[in-house]
């Protein structure tokens, strides 16, 4: 699962539609909207509803450049309910462009969910395990605003004489390196859950004193993120079939002794705040749509820019998953020109859609046709 998780790196957005120089390898070719498979049955005005929730982000970038603005702008003028209008406005704003990456079309799509958990605000029997806060003396920085080929790259860790230092792992959390700080900011009753709160990265909690609080990503600790997926496999604990979250789950479930063991293997601990929308905020720090988000990598690909997916559906895996999505989101497992992690919402078919999801696949990045476009190759 797979974003490990969105919401990372917010202020990334500052990096969307600026004319930059992605890293090799990459390459663009433009094509014809002939060339995307479905294009003409896809419902675009759901497209350009997302697309228009980021232009209000890219709106108050002083970096966003004037071609992104003149398409931001036709958009907010289009009816947003005309599935035609909208593919219109597409095929009239836009050019499509191939992605490719060490040679191959062909990559990685992945999808997320928002989590749901039980929670309560005062520990007590049940509900005892903690969802912290971002600790005060956490520090996050940004590589990107220091060298150009680390954009994309954030580092963690907290201030001792003068020395970025690293902080604590999520064993040592967990073994608790922050108790007695005051940073609960809940508590909940399901560890399995909590730890998939953290891949995700957004969640909602229904409360026990009634209501849902909505969480979102304030942070992390620095640690890479280590997949318990893989680490299970290559212990042969999994099969080597894949590790869906369903497999993980029962592996857990039948193996409670070894539960913070095995959470131990992801060094990685997110940090939360409480957000009073419903709707999860991406990387852009616009609004998620089920089923028209999409978490890149920004070192490739720009947040806020329409992208056409082409991968396969994760249940009914002979059927095709072909639309237009809008690259709004990041994730620290996201990494690679032809990478993408899908948003599909929350509740428990979200789950299921999200946890099976693992396949091959291609995308085209839709430019603005005024646009100066970096890695741009012949057609």
């Amino acid at each position: 699962m797979r974003a490990f998780r969105a919401f990372f790196y917010l202020p990334l957005f500052l990096l969307a539609a600026c004319e930059v120089t992605p890293p090799a390898p990459f390459r663009l070719e433009p094509v014809g909207f002939e060339a995307l498979s479905g294009w003409a049955t896809d419902t675009q005005a759901e497209a350009l509803a997302a697309f228009r929730k980021g232009c209000a982000r890219l709106a108050l970038n002083p970096a966003t450049t004037d071609a992104w603005r003149e398409a931001c702008a036709k958009a907010n003028a289009q009816p947003a309910d005309d599935d035609a209008k909208a593919r219109t406005f597409f095929e009239a704003n836009f050019t499509p462009h191939r992605v490719l990456g060490e040679g191959s079309v062909e990559g990685l799509f992945t999808g997320y969910y928002e989590a749901e958990l039980n929670g309560a605000r005062q520990r007590d029997s049940r509900y005892r395990i903690p969802v912290y806060t971002r600790p005060a003396d956490l520090v996050m920085v940004n590589l990107g605003r220091f060298r150009d080929d680390l954009r994309g790259e954030v580092i963690a860790g907290r201030v001792a004489e003068g020395e970025l230092m690293p902080y604590p792992t999520r064993g040592e959390i967990e073994a608790g390196a922050l108790e007695g700080k005051g940073l609960e900011l809940l508590w909940v009753d399901d560890p399995v859950d909590l730890f998939f709160l953290h891949v995700q990265g957004s969640g909602r909690v229904r409360m026990k004193e009634g209501g849902v609080l909505y969480l979102s990503y304030a942070g992390k600790n620095g640690h890479p993120y280590r997949s318990i997926g893989r680490a299970l496999i290559e212990e042969n604990a999994l099969p080597r079939d894949g590790a869906s979250m369903a497999k993980i789950r029962a592996f857990l479930a039948a193996h409670p002794e070894r539960m913070q063991e095995v959470f131990a293997k992801n060094p990685s601990f997110v940090f939360f705040k409480l957000r009073e929308s419903e709707a999860p905020i991406g990387s852009l720090g616009a609004p998620l749509t089920p089923g028209r988000s999409l978490a890149v990598d920004v070192a490739f690909l720009p947040l806020g820019a329409p992208v056409w997916l082409d991968t396969k559906h994760p249940i009914e895996t002979a059927k095709p998953l072909r639309r237009l999505v809008i690259a709004q989101d990041t994730g620290g497992a996201i990494k690679g020109p032809v990478r993408g992690d899908f948003f599909w919402g929350a509740g428990q078919e979200a789950e299921s859609l999200a946890g099976a999801m693992r396949a091959t696949g291609r995308y085209y990045l839709l430019l603005p046709k005024t646009a100066t476009v970096a890695g741009r190759g012949g057609g």
